[in-house]
């Protein structure tokens, strides 16, 4: 197993794609912290979630992830890579830790960014800041929902095959069904996986969802991801056993 996840890791480093978009994430957050450093003019109560919440990774690792593995029968690498790992369980498993794993490293790479700009930007205003605790737990919950999403990405990714339509997926679910859901039915709207459960885990006062949703405790949201991601990996598997590497 850890030479498959060695390998994995490996690929990540490697490849175009891992580094176009993780330029992207550190490029996307920095530009929001920086314009709502610049404009914002947050209380001390609120600077931590105005202006310290722009961490873009689990968004782009959730993507990222599922082009890792939809990738493998795009390009027709999957018979390669089960040849060298023929247990399709480890195989998963390993890409699953990988993304996991990149997932935890980009979103503290956009922490430490986003960190130093944002006091910058606030010291150089005469604007109050958040003292380092908040932000050191803020950062390790982030950590946490982008290792989460990478997971997660893979498992879509396993049972999804299709590239643009697992990615248009998870766009729609993300910004228009969940949501109507957090609108609607926000008992059944807070188990969503892209949206409440990360706001719950990521545990603030404000989480600009709407609605009138009553988040899960951080504890419970934290297990119902896992769920989540428990389940889509067991299905991913079962059907990667089943597939023709071929068809």
């Amino acid at each position: 197993m850890q030479a498959l996840l060695a390998a994995e890791l490996i690929k990540l480093r490697t490849t175009r794609t891992f580094l176009a978009l993780a330029g992207v994430t550190i490029a996307t957050s920095m530009l929001i912290t920086g314009l709502v450093a610049s404009l914002a003019t947050p209380t001390a109560d609120s600077v931590l979630t105005d202006v310290f919440t722009s961490d873009t990774s689990g968004l782009f690792i959730l993507v990222l992830a599922v082009v890792g593995i939809t990738g493998e029968w795009r390009h027709r690498t999957i018979t390669s890579s089960l040849l060298a790992a023929p247990d399709r369980m480890r195989f998963l498993g390993a890409k699953t830790l990988a993304f996991a794993a990149a997932g935890v490293v980009l979103s503290v790479v956009v922490a430490v960014v986003v960190t130093i700009l944002g006091l910058a930007i606030l010291s150089s205003r005469g604007l109050p800041t958040p003292t380092s605790g908040d932000l050191i737990d803020l950062a390790l919950r982030n950590a946490l929902i982008a290792g989460l999403f990478g997971a997660l990405g893979v498992g879509i990714g396993s049972i999804v095959r299709n590239q643009p339509v697992a990615i248009v997926g998870i766009l729609v679910v993300s910004f228009v069904i969940e949501p109507i859901l957090i609108a609607l039915v926000p008992g059944v709207g807070r188990y969503g996986p892209f949206g409440a459960l990360p706001a719950a885990i990521q545990d603030l006062p404000q989480n600009g969802l709407g609605g009138d949703v009553d988040l899960l405790a951080p504890g419970l949201a934290l297990l119902t991801m896992a769920a989540w991601i428990a389940v889509l990996f067991a299905i991913g598997a079962t059907l990667l056993r089943r597939r023709d590497l071929n068809a």
